[in-house]
């Protein structure tokens, strides 16, 4: 009998942003040691939504942004992390996220892709913590 997997770790935009900004103070130490946990564990997961926002946010708008070079290569590093795509259907399902939950249509796109990958929790300081969605808990790594 093999011993259990290592449960699947979603990781939300605001934490890979804090990551790679340094601005972003406690923050960024917290999310670079959830993140490398993630890699050693090979347990992390995202979706091109999050690889997309944090184009955008780390070469746009934190205090200090990346060169567009530097981010493109973090993202092509992120590559080998189990990566969701969205679909049509997966917007219909955030869209019913979105009414059973109240949340923004993102962050239902982000609950969306977390699920569709099996993932047992959900990193991010925007969504509640210790809140169940469905099979998902979101765990804020800064409280």
């Amino acid at each position: 009998m093999s011993a259990n997997p290592q449960p699947l770790d979603f990781i939300d935009t605001n934490i890979l942003v804090y990551a790679y900004d340094l601005s972003a103070g406690h923050k960024r130490e917290t999310a670079r040691n959830l993140i490398e946990d993630c890699w050693k564990n090979q347990n992390g997961c995202l979706s091109v939504q999050v690889l997309q926002e944090f184009y955008v946010t780390t070469t746009q708008k934190i205090p200090q942004p990346l060169n567009r070079q530097t981010a493109r290569q973090i993202i092509s590093d992120f590559s080998s992390w189990k990566i969701y795509t969205p679909n049509a259907n997966d917007v219909l399902h955030a869209i019913d996220i979105q009414d059973e939950y109240s949340v923004s249509f993102w962050d239902a796109m982000i609950l969306q892709s977390a699920l569709r990958l099996g993932c047992n929790n959900l990193w991010s300081e925007d969504l509640s913590h210790g809140q169940s969605y469905r099979s998902l808990s979101v765990i804020n790594p800064f409280m």
